[in-house]
């Protein structure tokens, strides 16, 4: 499950977003990276729910060290996911709606700067979801059951 978090979240954030901006314009990358946004977001929201119920199933491990550590990620996660899917993703594609083209608008225009401030929030918390799943990988291996 781990695996599949960080493995999925580190091919599309350093791999897939980069090639697509390095092989078209700033407007047509936008937008393929855009229509696979919510596919996105949705698949980490699934794996971090689905990494809680996995996690929960043998509570007997309560005492097993790292497990408070764990839950808090893995809680955390599926509050990160909750918010980017259902609030900061709705914006940002509101946002992107009303802009005809990043290429031609202007860098002070108050759109740009809104989106500039929500992509900010979305990519600290998409790096930040990539560290907390790592950290549940290291956890998980050097603890010893």
């Amino acid at each position: 499950m781990l695996a599949l978090w960080v493995g999925g979240m580190a091919l599309f954030t350093f791999v897939i977003t980069p090639t697509v901006f390095n092989s078209y314009s700033r407007d047509v990358a936008g937008e393929i990276v855009g229509r696979l946004f919510p596919g996105y977001f949705l698949y980490n929201l699934i794996l971090s729910v689905l990494a809680l119920i996995l996690f929960l199933i043998p509570w007997s491990d309560i005492a097993r060290k790292g497990f408070r550590l764990s839950l808090f990620c893995i809680v955390m996660a599926v509050f990160i996911n909750i918010f980017v899917c259902f609030k900061l993703h709705p914006e940002i594609r509101a946002i992107k709606k009303e802009v005809h083209s990043f290429e031609t608008l202007s860098s002070d225009d108050p759109l740009r700067m809104k989106f500039r401030r929500l992509h900010g929030i979305s990519s600290v918390l998409n790096l930040l979801l990539l560290a907390d799943g790592v950290t549940l990988l290291l956890v998980g291996t050097m603890i010893k059951k």
